[in-house]
């Protein structure tokens, strides 16, 4: 598609600077800029790229501009970064959505399929499975008996969704994930371990990202539940009867076991491994490789493992840091202490 600088201007309300009919052919980094394609800065430490880029044409936070004229055309707005996603959110709504049920799929006499769904190829439906309104089954996909999919879901190949599990509207779910698999319950017995029944579901509410090669397992009773709008990256594993609120955002490789709690509006980072039964607050932050083993409060920030606030590691870090002469200077005080005594 090829767009003018006008129009790119046009539909994030900014401000031309130079040529409002520079064309634009593609996109590109700031740092790799090439002639016809758009970019943009949004940070002072970018901003020395007006004076060398190749890009035809830049999308610049207005507070950052100093010059009335540039090499580039420039579009100047309030946020160049929200700016941008708006743009690459447009271009994606108008690569067109696929709908229809492409051949070779298996779709059980008993699913309800909305208007506008698309099925690809080799994916199962299952019974009484229910997809919504313009949601996007990707080939390779199952669909467990009587899971409900909502409105404008994007299931990409290869994910598995097991029996009774609910999505809700807007999700998306990448490739490989597991939503609904058993949870990890084994009961100890004289002749090994005796596997629990998990009889619960998956409840994930709408708005709800969940990256490639995850693992969120289904409740032993009830549900396992994603809250709205919640992040989830890559890699990461989400116990049985784990409940988690609104807004939160899940780096790669986090682990949450069993039955705990975490509020609204958390970050929490990669590698971090959270054990069951406990409470998260609101508005917590969790470092990477962070290991936390009891119930945090709300807008707290941990580090280590097992983790501790934030600011006490860092306070006693720099303790650590000095161990070696610290250790030094109390043995040459209990030497001296010796030598006294003996004297």
């Amino acid at each position: 598609m090829e767009f003018t600088a006008s129009q790119i201007a046009s539909f994030i309300d900014g401000k031309i600077i130079g040529d409002g009919n520079a064309l634009i052919t593609g996109v590109s980094p700031i740092e790799n800029g090439e002639q016809g394609h758009l970019s943009f800065i949004a940070q002072d430490r970018f901003s020395h790229f007006l004076d060398s880029t190749k890009c035809s044409v830049i999308i610049v936070s207005e507070n950052l501009l100093t010059k009335d004229t540039y090499a580039p055309t420039v579009i100047s707005v309030k946020d160049a970064y929200l700016s941008f996603q708006v743009l690459m959110n447009l271009y994606q709504e108008m690569q067109g959505r696929k709908d229809g049920i492409e051949e070779g799929s298996s779709i059980h006499a008993t699913a309800q399929i909305g208007e506008n769904v698309y099925v690809g190829a080799f994916t199962y439906v299952s019974e009484k499975a229910k997809i919504g309104e313009g949601s996007q089954i990707y080939p390779q996909v199952y669909i467990g008996k009587g899971v409900k999919i909502g409105k404008n879901c994007k299931i990409d190949s290869g994910a598995r969704i097991y029996d009774y599990c609910i999505i809700g509207d807007n999700c998306i779910i990448h490739s490989n994930t597991v939503i609904g698999g058993d949870g990890f319950g084994f009961q100890p017995t004289a002749e090994g371990f005796k596997k629990i029944p998990q009889l619960g579901n998956v409840i994930i509410e709408d708005n709800v990202e969940i990256g490639s090669n995850c693992s969120i397992d289904r409740a032993t009773i009830g549900s396992t539940v994603i809250g709205k709008g919640t992040k989830i990256d890559n890699l990461i594993q989400i116990a049985h009867n784990v409940k988690i609120g609104q807004n939160n955002v899940i780096a790669a490789q986090a682990g949450i076991a069993g039955s705990t709690t975490i509020g609204d509006w958390n970050q929490i980072g990669g590698q971090v491994g959270i054990v069951g039964h406990i409470k998260i607050g609101n508005q917590v932050r969790i470092q990477a490789q962070s290991g936390v083993s009891s119930s945090v409060k709300d807008k707290e920030s941990l580090y280590g493992s097992p983790a501790i606030n934030y600011n006490d590691y860092l306070r006693s870090y720099i303790h650590f840091r000095n161990l070696t002469g610290i250790v030094n200077r109390i043995n040459n005080l209990e030497n001296n202490s010796k030598d006294n005594t003996n004297e």
